[in-house]
């Protein structure tokens, strides 16, 4: 058999660009080059399509061209413009390293979809249900899991400061990351905090704080066949966690710590990664996401949020979890390569 020719789309036009960049460095050096054929789809901040020779810091100034993925099934591939020409080049799938808004809320999958191309990870409904952290509250409820307490503040809506018990977070209910969340302590310090999370959403979303460890699990895996990487905790030393905010992440958090496995009992691992493999199954997930929860004092675990394509980068939680459990980021490729096309783990 020849090489299996992937389509590996990164960077985008969502705030979280650079985290893309470098989760393609990271799966760049992963990558097993006797499987497969890469073809790198690099996506401007602006939301220009270029074919590049690889994600590098300076992929954009390289010998790029301009392409597109053919929603017409019968190419099946890419749309490469070569002087006043189309080169079309057939994909045999897609591996989408996209973060955030457009990559992570079913936009780019609906996209594959009418390609016609597999792809890797979740599908569209429950890519947009993940993003949008109120309904997946709701559907999470639905299966039994618990949640924080939350309100939803629409564009028109300004939420009233005494209806509250503080501490409360308020984020963009559609947005990745920690990108326009704060800690609001006191009344007065609410409505700024609403008019931070409308730079990245229009629809806000408020929580009651949870009291207990901020703990994570990998999950890979379709329907009933799941694989759980190991547990992890941030260990905070002061404030809150604010992942892919800092301006060298690679040397570390100054308010964060990751502990992988998680300094937790055996009984709380096993229920840890159960609720896990339920929240991801609740909502739909294939393929593989990072399911963020929190384990309170009494043992009771709460869900956080669900991210359908995990940071890959050095420093991201979802390869460290995996990696703990005997999975490499290349065993990892593999397998959700082998999920796209066939739907099973290998």
């Amino acid at each position: 058999m020849g090489k299996l020719k992937v389509g590996i789309i990164f960077g985008g036009a969502s705030e979280e660009h650079p985290v893309s960049v470098k989760s393609a460095q990271e799966v760049a050096n992963s990558l097993d080059s006797e499987k497969y054929e890469p073809f790198w789809i690099g996506i401007t901040k602006s939301g220009a399509w270029k074919l590049c020779d690889g994600p590098d810091a300076d992929w954009e100034n390289g010998d790029c061209r301009p392409v597109v993925l053919s929603p017409d099934r019968s190419v099946h591939g890419l749309l490469v413009l070569e002087k006043g020409q189309y080169e079309a080049i057939s994909l045999d799938l897609v591996l989408p390293v996209l973060h955030g808004k457009l990559g992570e809320d079913g936009a780019i999958q609906g996209l594959l979809e009418l390609s016609g191309i597999p792809y890797v990870g979740c599908d569209i409904q429950s890519s947009a249900l993940c993003m949008d952290k109120s309904l997946a509250y709701i559907v999470a409820r639905s299966a039994g899991i618990a949640t924080p307490n939350f309100w939803t503040v629409t564009a028109n809506e300004n939420p009233d400061p005494d209806q509250l018990t503080y501490p409360v977070f308020v984020k963009p209910a559609r947005s990745g990351s920690s990108f326009g969340v704060s800690k609001v302590t006191r009344e007065e310090e609410l409505l700024s905090a609403v008019e931070t999370a409308r730079q990245y959403d229009s629809k806000v979303l408020i929580e009651e704080a949870v009291i207990g460890s901020e703990i994570g699990c990998a999950i890979l895996g379709n329907d009933l066949d799941l694989v759980a990487g190991e547990v992890d905790r941030i260990a905070l030393s002061h404030g809150f966690f604010r992942i892919h905010q800092e301006s060298a992440p690679e040397s570390g958090s100054e308010n964060s710590t990751p502990i992988v496995p998680a300094d937790i009992s055996a009984e709380s691992r096993s229920l840890v990664q159960e609720t896990a493999k339920a929240i991801y199954r609740a909502l739909g997930c294939r393929g593989l996401s990072r399911v963020d929860m929190f384990l309170k004092e009494d043992g009771t675990v709460v869900l956080n949020e669900v991210n359908t394509l995990p940071g890959l980068t050095s420093y991201s939680r979802y390869p460290r979890m995996m990696a703990a459990a005997g999975l490499s980021l290349t065993d990892v490729i593999d397998q959700i390569v082998s999920l796209a096309l066939t739907g099973k783990v290998r």
